[in-house]
């Protein structure tokens, strides 16, 4: 494969592995109020294979994070223990924000690789036309 196809394909495995990290992020936001939810994370990895390109990236497997879940006081609950205690939700809402940010950010900034990739080739095509 020619750079300029490998840079398209590195720059849209990003864009993908930066849609699933936010759409993690995004499953985390969703449940921050659900008792017992353990907060999901996920690593990238380089993307390994015979047709993959050196820098092409792949969401790694998704965990859970296992962080203490904190116990909250409420005798009230259906799920409150004899003590009036019930396990809530270790996702915490400023990492949470940061994370789909930084991701968003992360995304545009491949996605404007993309282009500029597809911009040169563009013009590169229209120069040797003439």
């Amino acid at each position: 494969m020619s750079d300029i196809s490998n840079s398209l394909v590195i720059s849209a495995s990003g864009m993908r592995a930066h849609s699933a990290r936010l759409r993690l992020t995004s499953e985390n936001l969703a449940n921050v109020d659900t008792p017992g939810y353990r907060r999901k994370v996920a690593s990238f990895e380089e993307a390994a294979g015979f047709s993959s390109v050196p820098g092409e990236v792949t969401i790694g497997r998704t965990k859970l994070d296992q962080a203490e879940l904190p116990e909250i006081h409420d005798p009230s609950h259906p799920l409150a223990n004899a003590d009036g205690y019930y396990q809530g939700s270790n996702v915490e809402l400023m990492i949470e924000i940061a994370d789909a940010r930084e991701a968003q950010r992360s995304y545009e900034a491949n996605l404007k690789m993309f282009e500029q990739t597809r911009k040169m080739s563009t013009s590169l095509m229209d120069l040797l036309r003439r």
